[in-house]
């Protein structure tokens, strides 16, 4: 399947993010980190340049996490950052460049994370994402989502030129095959999943979840 491509954009995507919406995203991003048990087994994919894991192992430093990124660049960005100032942490970390696709038969996480990273897809391409991720979930293991989820339904104008204008630049420089937010409450709904926790950032555009796999 084809994927995006963060690489050309890794240097200054953190300071991108922040220019637009602040503090918001990363906000959401933690949110629910204090719910993760202290020696979980961690999926986190799709975390870009690495500043979530290292608030993960902030709050969680006896973790075993699995970062898992399809971003060369990225990937290499995180293990740097690590080393730099979690360097103790390091041989808890398996970094790992790919995708789902990428997850080994019948590795299981307690948790998974996923950062700003279920809008990138199309419809077909997420259902497959999805339900790797939530097979790949341990039977009460925890999804943490954060992610574009208006909480105001339709939208208010200002957040769909937002997200346009977002898909368009996306769409540009790191091939983002999706043009629209999916339906999430649909995606969700068809998994064997229990919403637990929801938290709304940057006036109702970002949504922070918690869902526990029944």
């Amino acid at each position: 399947m084809s994927n995006t491509n963060f690489n050309s954009i890794a240097p200054v995507y953190d300071g991108l993010s922040r220019l637009v919406f602040g503090n918001a995203l990363r906000r959401a991003q933690v949110a629910h980190l204090s719910l993760i048990p202290a020696k979980a087994k961690v999926l986190l994919i799709g975390g870009g340049s690495g500043w979530l894991l290292e608030q993960l192992l902030r709050y969680s430093p006896l973790v075993k996490v699995t970062y898992l990124e399809a971003s060369e660049k990225m990937l290499e960005m995180t293990r740097r950052r690590i080393g730099q100032r979690t360097p103790a942490a390091l041989p808890n970390i398996t970094f790992r460049l790919g995708t789902e696709d990428n997850l080994q038969h019948g590795e299981t996480y307690d948790v998974i994370l996923t950062p700003f990273l279920l809008d990138l897809f199309p419809d077909e391409r997420l259902v497959y994402l999805m339900d790797r991720l939530c097979n790949a979930l341990h039977p009460q293991g925890l999804w943490l989502f954060s992610d574009f989820w208006p909480t105001q339904v339709p939208a208010p104008a200002w957040q769909r030129l937002l997200l346009r204008s977002m898909y368009t630049f996306f769409g540009k420089v790191s091939q983002v095959s999706a043009t629209r937010l999916p339906d999430f409450d649909r995606h969700f709904a068809r998994l064997s999943l229990q919403e637990l926790e929801a938290t709304a950032f940057y006036d109702g555009l970002v949504q922070a979840k918690v869902y526990r796999k029944v």
